[in-house]
């Protein structure tokens, strides 16, 4: 008797872990916030094929169209709004290719993040997310969801972020789900360093024949079907964290910052090389500061501890200025 009890104590916390960061604004989420001073770019071309508003019955109309109609594909291009009108919306299985003024780099810590128009944290629609370096030959970011596949989410139901990674659409509107080119940098089809293309695929998140999978071979669930104009995953905006810049000899040559390590548990060391006085500025994902003080000396470890989250540090001089974005996991 009791082995049974513990086994049916055991089974709710097997089926229903969650793995994953929590919503914008909890402790250890990744969710990045529209305004924040990570972004260095913004995405400023698109091309849209959009999906059915019902890809499981294709005779179902929404305004006179049986695929999805809701939004200028320019509403996707500069800085996300957080408006839940200002999006493009794609339908099912409706794709979005957006392409950037410098290519993406894997830099420190995530390189870019995708904004959806999501109006709270639990009513979640999702999207895969591919890169490429010419156009053509595309990568996709591995995916888990540990949301359950037995019982299909209504088209107003609600998925909890915890089981939900790498999954465009994972945080409400204003807040980016962000993508860290680290994970593929190996792949042999693209240059991680020269990332020129984003490619954004509305997950169906039906449980039945036209589901999507995720990474591991699950179905992704999600609120289905949403037969209207609006329908399938609503994009707001591509913004870049890390970008390639041409440098003249004369601007490389100002100063160096160097942080260590990279990732970190929030206990790090800061390095700035030829600078007599400088500003050092610690900021979160939300631009709030963190730290601020003038220094003369050219390490620097004093830094109060920082909890989990990305952050840049900034060095500010008569030289110019430098940052880094660093990723703190306690």
């Amino acid at each position: 008797m009791n082995k049974i009890i513990h086994i049916l104590l055991f089974i709710p916390f097997v089926t229903f872990s969650q793995s994953y960061a929590p919503p914008a604004g909890q402790a250890g989420s990744t969710a990045i916030e529209k305004d924040s001073p990570l972004f260095s770019s913004w995405a400023t071309d698109i091309s849209v094929t959009r999906g059915y508003v019902n890809i499981e019955d294709t005779t179902i109309e929404a305004q006179g169209s049986n695929k999805a109609s809701y939004g200028a594909p320019t509403n996707a291009l500069g800085p996300a709004s957080g408006n839940a009108a200002d999006v493009v919306s794609l339908g099912d299985s409706g794709i979005a290719i957006l392409t950037f003024e410098n290519p993406i780099i894997n830099g420190a810590g995530y390189d870019f993040a995708i904004f959806e128009n999501s109006f709270n944290d639990d009513y979640l629609e999702f999207a895969h997310v591919e890169v490429s370096s010419d156009g053509v030959n595309y990568v996709r970011f591995p995916s888990h969801s540990e949301v359950q596949s037995d019982v299909q989410i209504h088209g107003f139901g609600s998925t909890d972020a915890r089981r939900i990674y790498n999954l465009a659409g994972k945080y409400k509107g204003g807040y980016g789900t962000p993508f860290d080119l680290e994970e593929i940098k190996d792949s042999s089809s693209i240059d991680a360093n020269n990332i020129t293309h984003v490619k954004i695929i509305d997950v169906v998140g039906s449980i039945g024949e036209s589901g999507t999978f995720d990474s591991f071979g699950n179905k992704i669930n999600e609120p289905f079907s949403t037969p209207y104009e609006s329908g399938g995953f609503d994009l707001d905006g591509v913004g870049v964290i890390n970008q390639l810049v041409d440098l003249d000899e004369e601007e490389m040559e100002q100063f160096s910052l160097n942080v260590y390590p990279n990732p970190n548990n929030g206990e790090f060391t800061i390095e700035v090389l030829n600078l007599e006085h400088f500003r050092l500025t610690v900021l979160n994902s939300l631009g709030q500061i963190k730290h601020d003080s003038n220094y003369s000396k050219s390490i620097i470890n004093e830094i109060p501890k920082l909890e989990s989250g990305l952050y840049i540090i900034k060095v500010v001089s008569k030289n110019g200025e430098s940052q880094k974005l660093i990723t703190v996991k306690n």
